[in-house]
Protein backbone atom coordinates (compact mmCIF):
# COMPACT_ATOMS: atom_id res chain seq x y z
CA UNK A 1 0.00 0.00 0.00
CA UNK A 2 1.23 3.47 -0.93
CA UNK A 3 -0.08 5.70 1.87
CA UNK A 4 1.00 8.82 -0.04
CA UNK A 5 -1.87 8.04 -2.45
CA UNK A 6 -4.50 7.28 0.20
CA UNK A 7 -6.04 10.72 -0.29
CA UNK A 8 -7.02 9.59 -3.79
CA UNK A 9 -9.37 6.91 -2.43
CA UNK A 10 -13.06 7.73 -2.80
CA UNK A 11 -16.54 6.44 -1.97
CA UNK A 12 -19.31 5.83 -4.48
CA UNK A 13 -21.56 4.76 -1.60
CA UNK A 14 -20.62 6.29 1.75
CA UNK A 15 -21.53 4.30 4.88
CA UNK A 16 -23.95 6.11 7.18
CA UNK A 17 -22.87 4.17 10.27
CA UNK A 18 -20.81 1.11 11.24
CA UNK A 19 -21.51 -1.85 8.96
CA UNK A 20 -22.71 -4.22 11.68
CA UNK A 21 -25.03 -1.63 13.21
CA UNK A 22 -26.58 -0.75 9.85
CA UNK A 23 -26.88 -4.43 8.89
CA UNK A 24 -28.67 -5.25 12.14
CA UNK A 25 -31.03 -2.30 11.57
CA UNK A 26 -31.95 -3.48 8.09
CA UNK A 27 -32.35 -7.10 9.20
CA UNK A 28 -34.62 -6.09 12.10
CA UNK A 29 -36.65 -3.82 9.83
CA UNK A 30 -37.15 -6.72 7.40
CA UNK A 31 -38.28 -8.93 10.30
CA UNK A 32 -35.69 -11.63 9.57
CA UNK A 33 -34.74 -14.32 12.03
CA UNK A 34 -31.02 -14.73 12.56
CA UNK A 35 -28.70 -17.39 13.92
CA UNK A 36 -25.29 -16.95 15.45
CA UNK A 37 -23.68 -17.99 12.14
CA UNK A 38 -25.98 -15.95 9.88
CA UNK A 39 -24.09 -13.94 7.25
CA UNK A 40 -25.05 -10.32 7.84
CA UNK A 41 -22.69 -8.56 5.42
CA UNK A 42 -21.26 -9.71 2.09
CA UNK A 43 -18.19 -8.03 0.60
CA UNK A 44 -17.47 -8.04 -3.13
CA UNK A 45 -14.29 -6.96 -4.87
CA UNK A 46 -14.39 -5.28 -8.29
CA UNK A 47 -11.18 -4.75 -10.25
CA UNK A 48 -9.51 -5.28 -13.64
CA UNK A 49 -5.98 -5.86 -14.86
CA UNK A 50 -3.30 -3.28 -14.08
CA UNK A 51 -2.79 -2.70 -17.81
CA UNK A 52 -6.49 -1.78 -18.21
CA UNK A 53 -6.11 1.12 -15.76
CA UNK A 54 -2.75 2.30 -17.13
CA UNK A 55 -3.01 5.87 -18.42
CA UNK A 56 -6.58 6.39 -17.22
CA UNK A 57 -7.46 9.56 -15.32
CA UNK A 58 -9.18 9.49 -11.94
CA UNK A 59 -12.42 10.51 -13.67
CA UNK A 60 -12.13 7.57 -16.07
CA UNK A 61 -11.39 5.18 -13.21
CA UNK A 62 -14.38 6.55 -11.32
CA UNK A 63 -16.61 6.04 -14.36
CA UNK A 64 -15.47 2.41 -14.63
CA UNK A 65 -16.36 1.60 -11.04
CA UNK A 66 -19.61 3.56 -11.25
CA UNK A 67 -20.58 1.41 -14.24
CA UNK A 68 -19.80 -1.69 -12.17
CA UNK A 69 -21.85 -0.32 -9.26
CA UNK A 70 -24.78 0.35 -11.60
CA UNK A 71 -24.86 -3.36 -12.46
CA UNK A 72 -24.83 -4.46 -8.82
CA UNK A 73 -27.53 -1.95 -7.88
CA UNK A 74 -29.67 -3.29 -10.74
CA UNK A 75 -29.57 -6.80 -9.25
CA UNK A 76 -29.33 -6.10 -5.51
CA UNK A 77 -31.56 -3.61 -3.69
CA UNK A 78 -29.48 -0.38 -3.57
CA UNK A 79 -30.73 0.26 -0.04
CA UNK A 80 -28.91 -2.87 1.16
CA UNK A 81 -25.55 -1.59 -0.12
CA UNK A 82 -23.65 -0.28 2.89
CA UNK A 83 -20.50 0.98 1.22
CA UNK A 84 -18.64 1.11 -2.08
CA UNK A 85 -15.12 2.46 -1.70
CA UNK A 86 -12.46 2.63 -4.42
CA UNK A 87 -8.83 2.19 -3.37
CA UNK A 88 -6.26 4.05 -5.45
CA UNK A 89 -3.38 3.53 -3.02
CA UNK A 90 -2.44 0.01 -4.11
CA UNK A 91 -0.87 -1.39 -7.27
CA UNK A 92 -4.21 -1.93 -9.01
CA UNK A 93 -7.32 0.22 -8.42
CA UNK A 94 -10.16 -1.83 -6.97
CA UNK A 95 -13.52 -1.34 -5.29
CA UNK A 96 -14.71 -2.95 -2.06
CA UNK A 97 -18.49 -3.16 -1.97
CA UNK A 98 -20.40 -4.33 1.12
CA UNK A 99 -24.09 -5.18 1.25
CA UNK A 100 -26.65 -6.86 3.49
CA UNK A 101 -27.72 -10.12 1.78
CA UNK A 102 -31.48 -9.48 1.87
CA UNK A 103 -33.40 -11.16 -0.94
CA UNK A 104 -36.18 -9.56 -2.99
CA UNK A 105 -38.79 -11.27 -0.80
CA UNK A 106 -37.17 -9.93 2.38
CA UNK A 107 -35.19 -12.97 3.56
CA UNK A 108 -31.65 -12.85 4.93
CA UNK A 109 -29.85 -15.35 2.72
CA UNK A 110 -26.32 -14.89 1.42
CA UNK A 111 -26.57 -18.43 0.07
CA UNK A 112 -29.43 -17.53 -2.25
CA UNK A 113 -27.60 -14.47 -3.55
CA UNK A 114 -23.98 -15.60 -3.94
CA UNK A 115 -23.58 -18.77 -1.90
CA UNK A 116 -23.64 -21.47 -4.55
CA UNK A 117 -21.75 -22.29 -7.72
CA UNK A 118 -24.68 -21.58 -10.03
CA UNK A 119 -25.25 -18.08 -8.63
CA UNK A 120 -21.57 -17.18 -8.65
CA UNK A 121 -21.31 -18.24 -12.29
CA UNK A 122 -24.40 -16.15 -13.11
CA UNK A 123 -22.96 -13.06 -11.41
CA UNK A 124 -19.64 -13.50 -13.20
CA UNK A 125 -21.21 -14.01 -16.64
CA UNK A 126 -23.74 -11.20 -16.36
CA UNK A 127 -21.25 -8.77 -14.85
CA UNK A 128 -18.79 -9.31 -17.68
CA UNK A 129 -21.54 -8.90 -20.30
CA UNK A 130 -22.56 -5.61 -18.69
CA UNK A 131 -19.00 -4.28 -18.47
CA UNK A 132 -17.79 -5.32 -21.90
CA UNK A 133 -20.56 -3.39 -23.66
CA UNK A 134 -18.97 -0.14 -22.46
CA UNK A 135 -15.38 -1.40 -22.21
CA UNK A 136 -14.89 -3.81 -25.15
CA UNK A 137 -11.15 -4.00 -24.43
CA UNK A 138 -11.87 -6.00 -21.26
CA UNK A 139 -11.00 -9.67 -21.49
CA UNK A 140 -12.36 -12.38 -19.27
CA UNK A 141 -11.22 -15.83 -18.34
CA UNK A 142 -13.20 -19.02 -18.50
CA UNK A 143 -15.09 -20.17 -15.45
CA UNK A 144 -13.58 -22.80 -13.19
CA UNK A 145 -16.19 -25.28 -14.43
CA UNK A 146 -14.71 -24.95 -17.94
CA UNK A 147 -11.03 -24.82 -17.08
CA UNK A 148 -11.14 -27.41 -14.30
CA UNK A 149 -9.26 -24.98 -12.03
CA UNK A 150 -10.32 -24.97 -8.42
CA UNK A 151 -11.06 -21.78 -6.53
CA UNK A 152 -9.66 -21.08 -3.12
CA UNK A 153 -11.21 -23.73 -0.80
CA UNK A 154 -13.81 -22.68 1.82
CA UNK A 155 -11.53 -23.94 4.59
CA UNK A 156 -8.96 -21.27 3.72
CA UNK A 157 -11.62 -18.57 3.98
CA UNK A 158 -12.57 -19.92 7.41
CA UNK A 159 -8.92 -19.74 8.48
CA UNK A 160 -8.70 -16.15 7.28
CA UNK A 161 -11.94 -15.26 9.08
CA UNK A 162 -10.54 -16.62 12.35
CA UNK A 163 -7.30 -14.74 11.76
CA UNK A 164 -9.07 -11.44 11.22
CA UNK A 165 -11.21 -11.97 14.34
CA UNK A 166 -8.02 -12.51 16.33
CA UNK A 167 -6.57 -9.39 14.71
CA UNK A 168 -9.54 -7.30 15.83
CA UNK A 169 -9.19 -8.65 19.38
CA UNK A 170 -5.48 -7.80 19.44
CA UNK A 171 -6.26 -4.32 18.13
CA UNK A 172 -8.87 -3.79 20.86
CA UNK A 173 -6.38 -4.78 23.56
CA UNK A 174 -3.64 -2.53 22.15
CA UNK A 175 -6.01 0.43 22.05
CA UNK A 176 -7.12 -0.20 25.64
CA UNK A 177 -3.61 -0.30 27.18
CA UNK A 178 -2.96 2.35 29.83
CA UNK A 179 -0.12 2.80 32.34
CA UNK A 180 -2.36 1.28 35.02
CA UNK A 181 -3.31 -1.90 33.17
CA UNK A 182 -0.25 -2.39 30.96
CA UNK A 183 1.02 -5.48 32.80
CA UNK A 184 -2.33 -7.31 32.74
CA UNK A 185 -3.01 -6.36 29.12
CA UNK A 186 0.48 -7.51 28.10
CA UNK A 187 -0.21 -10.95 29.55
CA UNK A 188 -3.52 -11.07 27.69
CA UNK A 189 -1.75 -10.14 24.46
CA UNK A 190 0.84 -12.86 24.97
CA UNK A 191 -1.89 -15.49 25.17
CA UNK A 192 -3.39 -14.25 21.90
CA UNK A 193 0.00 -14.07 20.17
CA UNK A 194 0.64 -17.72 20.99
CA UNK A 195 -2.22 -18.57 18.60
CA UNK A 196 -1.94 -15.63 16.24
CA UNK A 197 1.70 -15.80 15.11
CA UNK A 198 1.61 -19.48 14.02
CA UNK A 199 -1.71 -18.80 12.24
CA UNK A 200 -0.16 -15.87 10.32
CA UNK A 201 2.77 -18.05 9.27
CA UNK A 202 0.45 -20.84 8.11
CA UNK A 203 -1.73 -18.42 6.16
CA UNK A 204 1.29 -16.98 4.34
CA UNK A 205 2.29 -20.48 3.27
CA UNK A 206 -1.24 -21.25 2.04
CA UNK A 207 -1.49 -18.00 0.09
CA UNK A 208 1.89 -18.57 -1.52
CA UNK A 209 0.59 -21.89 -2.83
CA UNK A 210 -2.42 -20.28 -4.50
CA UNK A 211 -0.42 -17.29 -5.71
CA UNK A 212 2.03 -19.66 -7.45
CA UNK A 213 -0.86 -21.51 -9.05
CA UNK A 214 -2.33 -18.25 -10.29
CA UNK A 215 1.04 -17.11 -11.71
CA UNK A 216 1.51 -20.48 -13.42
CA UNK A 217 -1.88 -20.05 -15.07
CA UNK A 218 -0.89 -16.64 -16.41
CA UNK A 219 2.38 -18.07 -17.76
CA UNK A 220 0.44 -20.87 -19.43
CA UNK A 221 -1.87 -18.30 -20.99
CA UNK A 222 1.06 -16.33 -22.41
CA UNK A 223 2.42 -19.50 -24.01
CA UNK A 224 -0.92 -20.26 -25.63
CA UNK A 225 -1.06 -16.79 -27.11
CA UNK A 226 2.34 -17.25 -28.70
CA UNK A 227 1.44 -20.69 -30.02
CA UNK A 228 -1.90 -19.79 -31.55
CA UNK A 229 -3.86 -16.54 -31.30
CA UNK A 230 -7.08 -18.49 -31.74
CA UNK A 231 -6.49 -20.29 -28.42
CA UNK A 232 -6.15 -17.20 -26.24
CA UNK A 233 -9.51 -17.74 -24.55
CA UNK A 234 -8.62 -21.29 -23.50
CA UNK A 235 -5.86 -20.34 -21.10
CA UNK A 236 -7.01 -17.15 -19.40
CA UNK A 237 -7.21 -17.09 -15.63
CA UNK A 238 -10.60 -17.01 -14.03
CA UNK A 239 -11.62 -13.43 -13.21
CA UNK A 240 -13.27 -14.71 -10.05
CA UNK A 241 -10.08 -16.55 -9.05
CA UNK A 242 -8.07 -13.35 -9.48
CA UNK A 243 -10.54 -11.40 -7.35
CA UNK A 244 -10.36 -14.06 -4.63
CA UNK A 245 -6.57 -14.01 -4.52
CA UNK A 246 -6.43 -10.21 -4.37
CA UNK A 247 -8.94 -10.11 -1.52
CA UNK A 248 -7.09 -12.79 0.45
CA UNK A 249 -3.80 -10.98 -0.06
CA UNK A 250 -5.34 -7.75 1.25
CA UNK A 251 -6.82 -9.51 4.29
CA UNK A 252 -3.45 -11.09 5.02
CA UNK A 253 -1.70 -7.70 4.79
CA UNK A 254 -4.12 -6.35 7.38
CA UNK A 255 -3.45 -9.35 9.61
CA UNK A 256 0.31 -8.70 9.48
CA UNK A 257 0.00 -4.93 9.85
CA UNK A 258 -1.32 -5.22 13.41
CA UNK A 259 1.97 -6.83 14.53
CA UNK A 260 3.77 -3.54 13.90
CA UNK A 261 1.51 -1.87 16.46
CA UNK A 262 2.28 -4.25 19.34
CA UNK A 263 4.47 -2.49 21.93
CA UNK A 264 8.05 -3.72 21.95
CA UNK A 265 7.90 -4.49 25.66
CA UNK A 266 5.04 -6.90 25.01
CA UNK A 267 7.00 -8.71 22.32
CA UNK A 268 9.96 -8.94 24.66
CA UNK A 269 7.76 -10.37 27.38
CA UNK A 270 6.19 -12.82 24.94
CA UNK A 271 9.45 -14.21 23.51
CA UNK A 272 10.85 -15.88 26.68
CA UNK A 273 7.57 -17.75 27.23
CA UNK A 274 7.86 -19.60 23.93
CA UNK A 275 9.51 -23.01 23.57
CA UNK A 276 13.00 -22.73 22.11
CA UNK A 277 12.13 -24.38 18.79
CA UNK A 278 9.09 -22.18 18.21
CA UNK A 279 11.11 -19.09 19.07
CA UNK A 280 13.75 -20.03 16.49
CA UNK A 281 11.03 -20.65 13.91
CA UNK A 282 9.44 -17.23 14.52
CA UNK A 283 12.80 -15.52 14.32
CA UNK A 284 13.39 -17.11 10.92
CA UNK A 285 9.95 -15.96 9.74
Amino acid sequence: MDTSRSHLNFHLVTPERKYRAEAERQIAEAGCRTRKDSVRVVEALVTASRSFFKGKSKAEVRAYFQHALDFIQAHQNPKTILSAVVHMDEKTPHMHLSFVPLTEDGRLSAKDIVGNKKKLTWWQDEFWSHMVRKYPELERGESASQTGREHIPPQLYKQMTRLLKQRRKIQEIIESITPLNARAKSKELCVLLDRYLPAVTKMRSELDTYRRGFDDLRTENAGLKEANAALTEQGRESVLRQMQVLQMERDYAQAVEILDRIPQEVLEQYAPEQPAERRKHNERE
